[in-house]
């Protein structure tokens, strides 16, 4: 029997009851767009963050987009993204007309690594060759769920007046010194992919900050830039609202997610017992607490372990393949092998095993038996 690679059938189990009144209660009121559980689910999520503000949103990709045009970044405007990560975080650069500048990874835990985006920094502000792109900020992202190094990453953004938003698409719940994701930048986007470890059952998304008037515009981008009135546009915006059962379901998951969160890091530390030895294994940093959105190992014998993982019916994946910076879309930025070695590195020997709340130690069990055998 194959075992799932995210179970999200064993969670729909456990909260099915409640589920399905808080979806009844959107079909009695009929209010699918903009509903009361949209503005209920704003208000729990900026207090689970520690936000004044929470503003949900139609995907994690419309939240990044949504931000970057709040902050005025656009043609001529550089923002700097790790390269190791998915394509949405410097698409959404891209698609306001600003341009990525990309920094490699820590190795250890495969976020931004501070000296990369340091020495970014300093060569574009004295580049001759840069097309005089002004540094407006930075995307930091909180890959399979650790927090990055915001300590350093927001030293740096200050020393050279750039703005941080946080990618926390995959982080939400977790904590980097006490403090939640999402609250780690100036401004904080996440995903309620279903995929996420707080994910819908479809596309969604939220944006965090402290700023009132910062949420204003972005209330205002996600109604095609709606002013006082249904008709009165004052910016250009999107069409990047979150959907009333999208918000129902999500306000169902967050009841059990602190459980789960807790579940998730019990999972970690029985596969860091079961696979020591046998793969290189992900760290998290003392001073962070991850929400594992995925169990990431390395080896130099990738192809052969996922293969005898898929003969015992155990799925994995491999996150990613390809470094940003070797990916077609961007190829006009005239990167080349070699530029980024850590991340490509990584990309050569990383893969995820299943990850969720319901994995049972029976089944990891028999996932490091595959491996060995």
């Amino acid at each position: 029997m194959t075992i799932p690679f995210i179970d999200l059938q064993a969670q729909q189990q456990k909260i099915y009851p409640r589920l399905v009144e808080r979806l009844q209660a959107v079909l009695r009121h009929g209010q699918y767009i903009l509903g009361p559980e949209v503005f209920e689910l704003e208000e729990k999520l900026a207090a689970y963050v520690g936000v004044r503000q929470a503003v949900s949103c139609a995907s994690g990709t419309d939240a990044l987009v949504m931000a970057l045009m709040a902050l005025g970044v656009g043609p001529g405007d550089a923002v700097f993204t790790p390269t190791f990560t998915f394509i949405a975080t410097a698409e959404a650069v891209q698609l306001v007309g600003a341009t990525p500048v990309f920094t490699d990874v820590d190795p250890a835990t495969f976020n931004m690594a501070p000296g990369s985006l340091e020495e970014g920094i300093l060569r574009l502000k004295t580049s001759k060759t840069s097309g005089n792109l002004t540094p407006r900020g930075v995307i930091a992202v909180d890959l399979f769920g650790q927090p990055a190094d915001y300590e350093a990453i927001n030293a740096l953004a200050r020393k050279h007046r750039l703005f941080v938003l946080e990618d926390a698409a995959q982080s939400f719940g977790a904590t980097y010194r006490g403090r939640r994701a999402g609250a780690l930048g100036d401004l904080g986007a996440t995903s309620f992919f279903p995929a996420k470890p707080l994910g819908g059952y479809g596309d969604g998304g939220a944006l965090f900050t402290d700023d009132d008037s910062l949420a204003e515009i972005l209330r205002s981008i996600r109604v095609h830039g709606q002013g006082s009135t249904r008709y009165e546009h004052v910016r250009l915006g999107i069409n990047g609202r979150l959907d009333t059962l999208q918000a129902a379901v999500l306000l169902t998951k967050l009841e059990i997610f602190d459980e789960e969160i807790a579940a998730r890091n019990r999972v970690a530390a029985r596969y860091r017992e079961l696979l020591a030895g046998l793969v290189d294994l992900p760290e998290v940093s003392p001073d962070r607490i991850s929400v594992w959105a995925q169990f990431s190992v390395q080896s130099d014998d990738r192809a052969s372990l996922q293969e005898k993982l898929r003969r015992a019916g155990v799925p994995t994946a491999i996150y990613y393949p390809k470094p940003l910076h070797l990916q077609p879309a961007f190829s006009h930025l005239g990167h080349r092998t070699g530029d980024f070695p850590v991340s490509e590195r990584l990309a050569q020997r990383i893969f995820s095993l299943p990850m969720h709340p319901y994995l049972s130690e029976a089944q990891q069990q028999r996932i490091v038996a595959a491996l060995t055998g």
